[in-house]
């Protein structure tokens, strides 16, 4: 499955150069999984109410045409490895038909105790484990 959550580049998320600032991505990289989820039926906030969160093991992103203040985005998400354990997302930002960037996030399923946990059977299906 793929997501896209749109967005529009407030002006607080540009430097001095008029660009989105880089850390900004990784802000919208969190966007669009909590948008996948919530759109694969299973809001981020369930997920933690029933004690289970996805920490953030690794970050990547690749900058390939600057974003700026007042555009449209859309962050496309996917789910390109997933495991009772953990699950990598890959993302690819648009503007309209110009691909801005790509990146990809790690993450470790923990339990309320913050410790690493399986996620139930039950909520396999959202993410694509097998």
């Amino acid at each position: 499955m793929t997501h896209r959550a749109k967005i529009r580049v407030r002006y607080a998320e540009t430097d001095q150069m008029g660009v989105v600032y880089h850390a900004n991505y990784v802000i919208w990289m969190e966007v669009g999984r909590v948008e996948f989820a919530r759109a694969a039926g299973l809001p981020y906030k369930e997920l933690e109410s029933a004690g289970f969160f996805m920490a953030v093991i690794e970050a990547n992103c690749r900058y390939l045409a600057p974003a700026l203040y007042d555009d449209e985005i859309e962050i496309e998400t996917r789910v390109d490895k997933a495991t009772p354990r953990g699950i990598e997302f890959g993302y690819t930002f648009w503007r309209g038909d110009k691909k801005l960037g790509e990146g990809s996030t790690r993450h470790l399923f923990l339990s309320k105790e913050l410790r690493p946990a399986r996620l139930p059977a039950e909520y396999h299906s959202v993410f694509g484990i097998t």
